[in-house]
């Protein structure tokens, strides 16, 4: 059983719904791991997120970093939520042998992400942000922060096939780190994003925005020993990303969130 349902969003929709992001993530973590021991599952697969490690943490990020220092103030309490049911999974698996593993994915990306500028991570709401200025004609993208910070991304196709090997290799109540163990600028994901989708315009950096963490690049080495790395580059994940979305934006099949639209409602005509 793959337990990767959460409520997730960039730095705008944690500081804006912070009772939202930790009340539905521990009652999904909390509800779906007793009920998947009560009905006899045999194995249990986790998603946490590298957002989680402490704000600090020194770089790459090592596993047992967790825990180990504050957070960053934006996410935090998504963060603790999503701690609780990494702790949840492992003291199921102390207490009564039920087999549940963690993973700590970093940053992810690829079709059918979410697009909304009010709700996405970086990377797609770049995406958008690019193509609707390419589209439009417009002079300069807006991009929030100073563009120092790093981050590191990892495309799903990728996620989804590690996960299936690690139900497959792996059985340790210790998380595991999924990664590529490569990390970019924001800055240099922004003019890679705007060569892939051909703007013109300039860029301006917003710095009364917050950065968020100053880096996040995870320590895979634990990952690498069991067998398996990183496959799709990043340029190429991003293009093909950007592919299925500008077909899909032009066929109306990305939805725009509109006034008072609730995440409910986005769902159900997305």
């Amino acid at each position: 059983m793959f337990v990767a349902a959460a409520k997730v969003g960039g730095i705008l929709a944690n500081f804006s719904y912070p009772a939202d992001f930790i009340r539905e993530n521990l009652a999904i973590e909390l509800n779906v791991i007793e009920a998947a021991y009560r009905s006899g599952v045999r194995k249990l697969e986790f998603l946490g997120s590298s957002c989680i490690y402490p704000k600090l943490a020194p770089q790459p990020i090592k596993e047992e970093y967790l825990l180990t220092g504050a957070l960053e103030p934006s996410n935090e309490w998504y963060a603790v939520a999503k701690i609780a049911g990494i702790k949840l999974c492992q003291a199921y698996h102390h207490q009564y042998g039920f087999n549940a593993i963690s993973l700590m994915p970093t940053n992810l990306y690829g079709p059918c992400d979410n697009f909304d500028l009010d709700h996405a991570h970086v990377l797609p709401a770049l995406l958008r942000k690019f193509h609707e200025a390419h589209v439009e004609n417009r002079n300069e993208v807006v991009i929030w922060g100073t563009g120092t910070p790093r981050r590191e991304f990892l495309h799903v196709d990728d996620l989804a096939e590690v996960a299936l090997f690690l139900m497959e290799h792996y059985d340790g109540p210790e998380i595991i780190n999924v990664g590529s163990g490569e990390d970019i600028t924001i800055a240099e994901l922004a003019k890679l994003i705007q060569e892939i989708t051909g703007f013109a315009g300039t860029l301006r950096f917003d710095t009364s925005k917050p950065d968020g963490t100053p880096q996040k690049r995870l320590d895979v080495s634990r990952l690498h020993a069991l067998g398996w790395r990183a496959r799709i580059p990043l340029r190429d994940g991003i293009s093909s990303t950007y592919d299925w979305y500008r077909i899909n934006a032009e066929t109306g099949l990305v939805v725009r969130r509109l006034p008072n639209m609730s995440d409910s409602q986005l769902r159900d005509v997305s």
